[in-house]
Order: structure tokens, then C-alpha cells, then sequence
């Protein structure tokens, strides 16, 4: 298949790209490379790891917001389906930024589904994220039918994203073309590639494991705690951790299983319905390490809800997906493995 990749510079789609190649698909990566979130580095990377295969790997430098320029590199690559991760995505910088989250995440959507539109595009997989959940009703892992309440506007984004795919969907059926779509409701990222290609790399460092590992290899002063006083077992958020690779092999599953014919639009919750709180990612950072690692206790972080654990049995029982590498001991020695040999990310 040939797949355009919007974001394919950061960290889970690069993840991504090289997962289509090693299946034989081709592959266009477009990506703004914004300072500190795409990286050209992870392309060279995976342009170095696929050797002879590296001809089937494409790169736009450009916005997804553009569908002009993004209509171009779907005519040129011949792209019959798109996976959509190009948005800005940090939690509390949406807090303080707000109308720029709103308007860079939805107008790159926009921009890519109306490209998709003009030219017919069959097959479209958009990152989504459990943000768009907001604060849970209980302490029960949330399912894909969990009333959708967003806490901060990174998450009203991708509501505001889902809805634009659906509404892309109703149109296309309209036209009588085939189309089929998929959102992808991630938890917490983590870990590495397996085999030592492409890690994860944001600048600043705001994901609590990589921030952990680099105070622990001395990168960096100490990690926050963004807030202790949370109604959590020990006063600190929780989270449901999910391995990158689990991520992207729940993208290519979705993406081989939709038919356009029969007009499927799913969305699926990825997760592990167990969660660890910031306390205890940090213990298990120590131990992974060897090393201690200084936390300090800050406010709590805008935006933050308490708790967020995945119900994902529905992606489970439609295609097979089990999230069979999100074990924290495993994600966090992935990225560990990553940053001792790549203390200076894709720069050095």
C-alpha cells in the first residue's frame, strides 16, 4: 500500500513509517519539523535502517494545514490511504495557548481530509488521544462510550478532529465513493523502537518517563511532580502507559482491517487498563537505571485530570490487538536503552 504519513518526523509516527516499510508498503512522510517535535534526524535514521528499501521512503517538508501542498505529495506518491498525526500536543501548552491549538490541530486535519476529498483517498487513520475524555465518571478504566468532556483544549481538538472525519466520511458516502476511517484514542505513549532506530525526542522534555531518564543520566536538573495532592493512592496523577510500537501496531492493523467499500468508521481506546501513578513510574525508572533521581514537587499542571486508564477490550475483540509490549518495565528500559545511545537524540 502507499501511505501518506503527516507527522511521520515525530515520535509515534516515525514509529510509523518504519513499521509500513518493514511490511513493504511505500511511504511519504510530510512534517513541518516544528522546533522540538519533528525531527529531519528520524527520517535520516529510518532513510540509514531500510538500506536498499530506502527508495520507497518519501519526505515533504511541509504544514498538513496546506492541502494544496499536501494534494501534491498525495498525487506524487499515488498515496492510497493517510495516517494522520501532525498536531501540536502538548496538554499544558494548550492551556496557555489555546486559540494556536486550536486552529494549527484542526486547520492540519482540515487540510488533509480536503485533499483526501479531491482526490478520493480510500483509507484515513487519525491519531486521537483519551483527552478527549476529560475527567472520569469513576475509577473504572474508560470505554470508547465514556461521555466525551474535555478538561483542556488539546482535547477538544481532537474531538473537533474525530467530528471533521466523521463529517468527511457523510460526504463521501454522499458522492457514492468508498471511504473508511479509523481514530485512534492513545493513552500515554512510551519506550522505543526495538531495535534502537528512532526514540523519543521533544524539546523541551515534558513526558514523564524520558524527563525521569534524563535526570537519572544527568541531562537534566530534577524531574516535577506536577501536583501531589491528587485523590490518587499516593497524591499523584495516574496514567496507562502504552508502548509505541503497541501504538503503531494498532495503526496497521486498523489500516489492513477497514474496508471502503462497507464504509467502516471506528474508533478504539489503546491502553493497558492498569495504571501507574507519577511516583511510582519513577521508582521503576530507579530501578530500571541503578540510579537515584531527584524529584521535586510542583503546582499541578493546568489541564491535568486525576486519573486515565483505558478500557481497550473493544480493539481487542474487532482486531485482535493486546497491547502485548505496554509493560512498564519494558517501556521504560526501551527508552533507557535509546538515551545511553543516543544521549544527544538525533543530533549525535
Amino acid at each position: 500500500m502507499r501511505v501518506l504519513v503527516t507527522g511521520g518526523a515525530g515520535f509515534i509516527g516515525s514509529h510509523a513509517a518504519k513499521r509500513l516499510l518493514a511490511e513493504g508498503n511505500e511511504v511519504t512522510i510530510l512534517d513541518a519539523v516544528l522546533p522540538g517535535r519533528g525531527h529531519e534526524g528520524s527520517v535520516a535514521a529510518l532513510r540509514r535502517w531500510a538500506g536498499p528499501r530506502a527508495g520507497r521512503l518519501g519526505f515533504v517538508r511541509g504544514d498538513a494545514g496546506d492541502s494544496d501542498l499536501v494534494e501534491r505529495a498525495m498525487v506524487a506518491a499515488r498515496a492510497e490511504a493517510v495516517m494522520h498525526f501532525a498536531a501540536l500536543a502538548y496538554v499544558g501548552e494548550s492551556v496557555e495557548k489555546p486559540l494556536e491549538y486550536h486552529g494549527n490541530n484542526a486547520r492540519a486535519t482540515l487540510g488533509v481530509l480536503d485533499a483526501c476529498l479531491r482526490l478520493g483517498a480510500p483509507r484515513f487513520v487519525f491519531s486521537s488521544s483519551c483527552a478527549v475524555y476529560g475527567v472520569p465518571l469513576d475509577d473504572r478504566p474508560m470505554g470508547e462510550d465514556h461521555p466525551q468532556s474535555p478538561i483542556n483544549p488539546y482535547g477538544w481538538t481532537k474531538v473537533h478532529g474525530e467530528r471533521l472525519l466523521l463529517d468527511a466520511a457523510a460526504e463521501m458516502q454522499r458522492r457514492g465513493a468508498p471511504f473508511a476511517c479509523c481514530a485512534l484514542r492513545y493513552f500515554n505513549a512510551a519506550g522505543a523502537d526495538g531495535e534502537g532506530v528512532l526514540g523519543e525526542v521533544h524539546d523541551p522534555e515534558t513526558h514523564l518517563i524520558p524527563a525521569a531518564l534524563r535526570a537519572a543520566a544527568g541531562l537534566s536538573g530534577a524531574v516535577t511532580i506536577h501536583g501531589d495532592d491528587y485523590p490518587t493512592p499516593d497524591g499523584t496523577c495516574v496514567r496507562d502507559f502504552v508502548h509505541v510500537e503497541d501504538i503503531v501496531d494498532a495503526h496497521v492493523r486498523a489500516l489492513g482491517a477497514m474496508d471502503p467499500a462497507r464504509r467502516d468508521r471506528w474508533a478504539f481506546n489503546l491502553g493497558t487498563g492498569r495504571g501507574f501513578s507519577v511516583r511510582e513510574v519513577i521508582a521503576e525508572c530507579e530501578r530500571i537505571t541503578g540510579r537515584s533521581i531527584e524529584a521535586v514537587t510542583g503546582p499541578r499542571r493546568p489541564g491535568d485530570p486525576a486519573r486515565l486508564v483505558a478500557d481497550a477490550g473493544l480493539i481487542g475483540e474487532r482486531l485482535g490487538w493486546r497491547g502485548e509490549r505496554s509493560r512498564l518495565d519494558v517501556m521504560v528500559s526501551g527508552a533507557w536503552e535509546w538515551l545511553r545511545a543516543r544521549p544527544r537524540g538525533y543530533d549525535g
